[in-house]
């Protein structure tokens, strides 16, 4: 099968290519995904689990890549809940080969049902956002109806979910970004949106809850933001300074077929609208992963083609 693999941690995007690797192997709770669609985040090839197993032994050459949206073509011994044929979509593991390639295992777990009128692109573009957004405005965030949330990045990937969802559930939301995102995160719904560039971020007073993917000096100047009793949530870092009398919360997101399946509804239902966009081939993955590009939405590898 075609895969795009990875071979050394120190060149990065340049140490990328497209290659022929075997077909994956059937553990037991495992299901094969025909991969028709595959989303990526950039930092990946920094992380650990992308050149180590769980037991942190060298695993290159290794497959990027942790979401998808394909078909089941194998069932291992023990699976249930999924059928061969079926339509699936979520999360690969962390330290095992992902998503840019035409076939990968994955935990049955990981994976929810896809209905059929969702596009696999579409498919592609919810797991780690759209479970990223969930967890972190609610399971760890807190957020309530009435209260306020700052969210930086509103128009990206996870940040474009997170605004529709604060939305829905009846909060104020106050997005960040570029001037370009403007335009952007105000058809989503938010409130207010502050642009880093120009505007002084301190202007947006207190809030309930800060939604940081961002990191760095943003997330630092967004602590005094957090009014007494509220949170800062952020997927960037460990936050090096505390609220003065509030939390802060760093997380990585876990998989959860449930959620998923819920956020496919929303999708179904006109709720939730993924932004994707970049869809790019297969052959043209490095090149997604190079640095200080930006694109507006999540950028989509399609794998292969069909239903």
């Amino acid at each position: 099968m075609r895969a795009i693999i990875v071979r050394d941690r120190a060149a990065s995007i340049e140490g990328m290519s497209l290659a022929e690797l075997p077909y994956p192997h059937l553990a037991e709770n495992d299901v094969i995904v025909r991969v028709h669609a595959s989303g990526f985040t950039p930092g990946e090839l920094t992380w650990p689990g992308t050149w180590t197993d769980r037991a942190g032994r060298d695993r290159t050459p290794s497959v990027p890549g942790h979401e998808l949206s394909g078909v089941v073509a194998e069932l291992g011994y023990g699976t249930t809940g999924l059928t061969l044929g079926q339509r699936v979509f979520g999360l690969t593991d962390w330290t095992r080969n992902g998503s840019l390639a035409e076939y990968t295992a994955v935990e049955a777990r990981n994976l929810a049902p896809l209905p059929a009128d969702i596009d696999h692109t579409v498919a592609a573009a919810l797991p780690i956002s759209g479970l990223t957004a969930w967890q972190g405005l609610f399971d760890h965030g807190r957020l309530a109806t009435g209260q306020t949330v700052l969210i930086h990045g509103a128009a990206g990937g996870v940040g474009s979910i997170a605004v529709q969802l604060a939305r829905e559930a009846g909060a104020r939301v106050v997005g960040t970004g570029r001037a370009a995102d403007r335009e952007t995160a105000l058809g989503l719904g938010v409130n207010a949106f502050v642009d880093l560039q120009a505007d002084r971020l301190e202007d947006v007073g207190e809030v309930d809850l800060v939604f940081d993917a961002i990191g760095g000096e943003i997330q630092e100047r967004s602590v005094a933001l957090v009014r007494a009793g509220g949170t800062l949530v952020t997927i960037a870092s460990p936050p090096p300074i505390q609220p003065r009398s509030g939390r802060a919360v760093f997380f990585v997101v876990e998989s959860d077929r449930g959620r998923l399946a819920e956020l496919a509804q929303r999708v179904r239902d006109g709720r939730l609208r993924p932004i994707v966009g970049e869809v790019r081939s297969l052959e043209e993955a490095p090149a997604a992963f190079g640095p200080g590009r930006r694109t507006r939405g999540k950028t989509i590898i399609r794998v292969t083609d069909g239903q």
